[in-house]
């Protein structure tokens, strides 16, 4: 158990933005330090299948493991089964009401409510804009829980190229948060260090 690899529990939803959870479990694939449990909604998939070329099988073979929405028993679902955390990337605005109120009525939404009740970092990547009341009360409620909203925001200050790039940015502060770059050496830390101007 003590090398045992790390569990992260990866939930992809109907927001835009569904290769944020792809280039995740991309770049973790790449290292047999992290565990990764892939859940995908409804809505996850068919987003995914138009905006990006990726298919069923191909994105589920990146998880080392899969679980359907509806499981609402699988291991994900209990407090006693040990992970790190999880990452809802993206995540809708119906994800995050469901929990930031409570509503476990699938695996996506109970495996953040066992995440948060465990008092382990739950990270929401919150896509949608311009954003309305309900939107703003139901991110000041899950940050009240425990749970960290990060709209992914590209940082500009490394000046990226590529689409890729900027997708690579957020999975690196996303790896940050869990205290996971140094499983992955391909995503190096990018520290401001500052303008170095003069007074």
């Amino acid at each position: 158990m003590l090398n045992a690899p790390k569990r992260l529990i990866i939930a992809i939803t109907g927001a835009s933005g569904a290769m944020y959870g792809v280039h995740l479990l991309q770049t973790l694939k790449r290292h047999p330090g992290v565990e990764t449990h892939l859940v995908v909604s409804p809505s996850g998939w068919l987003t995914m299948s138009s905006e990006t070329d990726f298919g069923k099988a191909e994105v589920e073979a990146l998880a080392d493991v899969v679980h359907a929405p509806k499981s609402i028993g699988d291991s994900i679902a209990s407090g006693s089964f040990k992970t790190v955390g999880m990452v809802v990337a993206p995540c809708s605005m119906h994800s995050l009401a469901a929990i930031a109120n409570g509503l476990s009525d699938n695996l996506i939404a109970r495996a953040a409510d066992v995440t948060l009740k465990e008092r382990r970092r739950l990270v929401l990547l919150t896509r949608e804009t311009p954003l309305n009341l309900a939107h703003l009360r139901n991110m000041v409620s899950a940050t009240e829980m425990g749970a960290v909203i990060m709209p992914p925001v590209p940082a500009f200050y490394n000046k990226p190229e590529t689409m890729n790039d900027l997708f690579a940015e957020s999975t690196r502060r996303v790896l940050d948060l869990f205290d996971l770059l140094e499983t992955t050496e391909h995503t190096p830390r990018q520290e401001w260090q500052g303008l170095g101007t003069k007074a």
